[in-house]
């Protein structure tokens, strides 16, 4: 298959009237679906936002290169899209995006697909080619372009007078960045005078691999990667490690710091462990973040459907009725009530141990994933040090399944795990190779259980004690304290609209979900989603009210704005922020703190962890609940509208 199979006229915008990011997007994929190409906006559009979460796909020098594989996708297709004024595109070089390549790609995407889009995203290292592209100004012309492509054998060039060094690249979705950085490492060496084999760890599987000989031979190795790679293979060598779109902007300093020896020599743990380019050495509080968030990640799914299933049970006793002496029973007095209930109930119960065993896993790979769910299994079950007295007299101390030490207990349980995990590879360093696989399969699984399960016998007590004294403050805020809460958390969710401090505030929100969902939900979780609705409400509101100071296209990204924040989708507003945060930020702080803290004033409680408008049934006073977000939209809109200056 040729590029010019994926690359259709009908799907090809030569003047994108978008000048931001979301806007550009939304373009972009509407245009997809107009022309058949995909079945559904909604699940092919959250594919290609779930991947510029990870990093921005403007790869700079005007060129970007959303993608997305998902079951929407009906048919390989590369949309072409072209801007004449240019889209901040968040690209990595800061400057304007001009030229587009949206991949959409099925979930059964061939080879002969993937190796067409790998086609594709090489020639664009090409400068040349690139410069004609920008020239093109018909769907014609760019077909001709790519038509006279011809493809070229990506062999490794071996000299005895020249360096030779070995790289590794990888993205997420292994579409793009992938040979991009591949093509820009081998042209880069080539005018280094040094020779390079890459190998692509792409979506069709692993291409050109490393063979022993290569890797003992090579001067250093490069890994140009987002994902995880094997990496035992480099024990003993110098390995630099450093994000995919590095390889394409810097790869004449990568190869430099391998040729003047200035990268680390890798040493192996020996277990077949993976590492990242994030792997790299960071400060403590970012590694900390790092590994909360990977465990925070995997269990959210869990909390979200168990926790929506648990308040359906509660939300269909109530519309059916339960008689007042059986209030207790509320959410199970009913047969159907009770289906729901114990369902959601099974998934969260794995919250915690989820939570605790994927920051295990964060921190010391797999050997710390069975260490991490036993730790977190003992914190929900509250298994402690206890004394028991005995029918014959006397006491004796037991493990005591007592009060859970709940969301902090995994937490701590979670770390406790991993280091574990890590000082037991320091003490078993030196076993002979021959046991490597004796470590993998019984070592650490049996000691890093044992001690991990001990241990958290003792940390279950204060952490249960902390635990249940939050929950305790929790539930009884009311007043002035629950306004400061509320206020507090709401204005923490529009600080950076998705990053640390908006998922710092949402994780401590489903914490209280977990202690409070059977008992009429909780008025913090309430808060925070509040909080979270009101930015992109606002960029609505502002957009409406205030249309003399926003572009044509800023006005129609502004009316999407509204579906995101009945959502819950906070990242709605993130271009607006990015484009003009010294008035953006403050102004959406002020109306997700408002609403936050009227929330915490009247006491208002909810039973889900997400879905915006769409569980506002299972909030306890849904119409109370609405107004309030409306208020801290209005306050937030007005703020910002008034702050913006006039469009030129």
């Amino acid at each position: 298959m040729k590029i010019t199979d994926l690359l259709i006229k009908d799907a090809m915008i030569m003047d994108l009237k978008a000048t931001t990011k979301q806007a550009a997007i939304d373009e972009m994929v509407e245009k997809l679906y107009q022309v058949g190409r995909i079945s559904d906006v909604k699940t092919f559009k959250d594919g290609i936002l779930a991947r510029e979460a990870q990093t921005s796909t403007g790869l700079g020098d005007g060129i970007a290169m959303p993608h997305a594989k998902n079951a929407a996708v009906k048919e390989a297709t590369v949309l072409f899209a072209k801007s004449q004024a240019g889209v901040d595109y968040e690209a990595l070089d800061g400057q304007p995006t001009y030229l587009f390549f949206m991949i959409a790609a099925p979930d059964g995407a061939n080879d002969t697909h993937l190796q067409a889009l790998a086609a594709l995203s090489r020639k664009l290292v090409d400068t040349d080619f690139v410069a004609s592209l920008k020239q093109a100004s018909t769907p014609d012309e760019v077909r001709a372009l790519f038509a006279e492509e011809s493809e070229e054998k990506h062999e490794a060039k071996v000299s005895e007078d020249r360096p030779f060094i070995v790289a590794v690249t990888a993205c997420p979705t292994g579409i793009a960045h992938t040979y991009m950085a591949e093509d820009k490492l081998k042209q880069t060496a080539e005018k280094m005078g040094v020779d390079i084999k890459v190998e692509t760890n792409g979506a069709s599987g692993v291409a050109n691999r490393l063979t022993a000989d290569e890797i003992a031979r090579a001067k250093g190795v490069i890994i140009a990667a987002d994902k995880s790679v094997e990496m035992p293979r480099f024990a003993g060598k110098r390995v630099l490690s450093r994000p995919v779109a590095d390889g394409i902007k810097k790869s004449e300093e990568l190869i430099q710091i391998i040729l003047d020896e200035k990268a680390e020599v890798y040493q192996s743990n020996g277990e077949g462990a993976v590492e990242t380019s994030s792997d790299s050495k960071q400060g403590l509080g970012a590694a900390f973040y790092k590994h909360l968030m990977a465990g925070v990640s995997q269990m959210l799914p869990f909390v979200i459907g168990g926790g929506i299933m648990i308040a359906i049970a509660f939300l269909l006793d109530n519309i059916m009725g339960v008689p007042k002496d059986q209030l207790s029973n509320l959410g199970t007095y009913h047969e159907i009530s009770s289906l729901f209930k114990n369902i959601g109930g099974v998934a969260f119960g794995f919250m915690l141990p989820i939570l605790a065993g994927y920051i295990a896993f964060s921190i010391a790979e797999k050997p710390g994933l069975v260490a991490g769910f036993v730790a977190g299994s003992i914190a929900s079950s509250g298994l402690a040090w206890g004394k028991v007295p005995f029918a014959a007299g006397g006491e004796k101390t037991l493990a005591l399944a007592g009060v859970p030490s709940g969301f902090l207990g995994a937490l701590v349980g979670g770390f406790l795990a991993g280091g574990v995990i890590l000082v037991l590879r320091k003490l078993l360093a030196g076993l002979p190779r021959s046991l490597d696989g004796i470590k993998s399969i019984l070592l650490y699984p049996l000691f890093g259980v044992c001690i991990t399960g001990f241990l958290m016998l003792f940390v279950n007590i204060p952490m249960a004690a902390i635990n249940t004294g939050l929950n305790n403050f929790l539930e009884g805020l009311s007043g002035g304290s629950a306004v400061l809460m509320g206020l507090v958390l709401g204005g923490m969710m529009a600080i950076d609209m998705g990053g640390p401090f908006n998922k710092a505030a949402y994780v401590f929100g489903t914490g209280t979900l977990a202690a409070s969902v059977a008992t009429g939900g909780s008025v913090i979780m309430a808060a925070v989603m509040a909080g979270g609705m009101v930015p992109p409400i606002a960029v609505f509101i502002a957009t409406l009210l205030f249309k003399d100071k926003f572009t044509k296209q800023e006005q129609e990204a502004g009316l999407s704005n509204i579906v995101m924040g009945l959502s819950f989708i906070t990242e709605g507003a993130i271009p607006f922020a990015a484009a003009d945060p010294i008035r953006a930020i403050p102004s959406f702080m002020a109306g997700s703190a408002v609403a936050g803290a009227l929330v915490g004033l009247t006491g208002i409680k909810l039973m889900a962890p997400h879905g915006g408008i769409f569980v506002i049934l299972l909030v306890s006073k849904p119409l109370l609940y609405l107004a309030f977000i409306l208020i801290g939209a209005i306050v937030s809109g007005l703020l910002f509208g008034a702050l913006k200056k006039k469009v030129d």
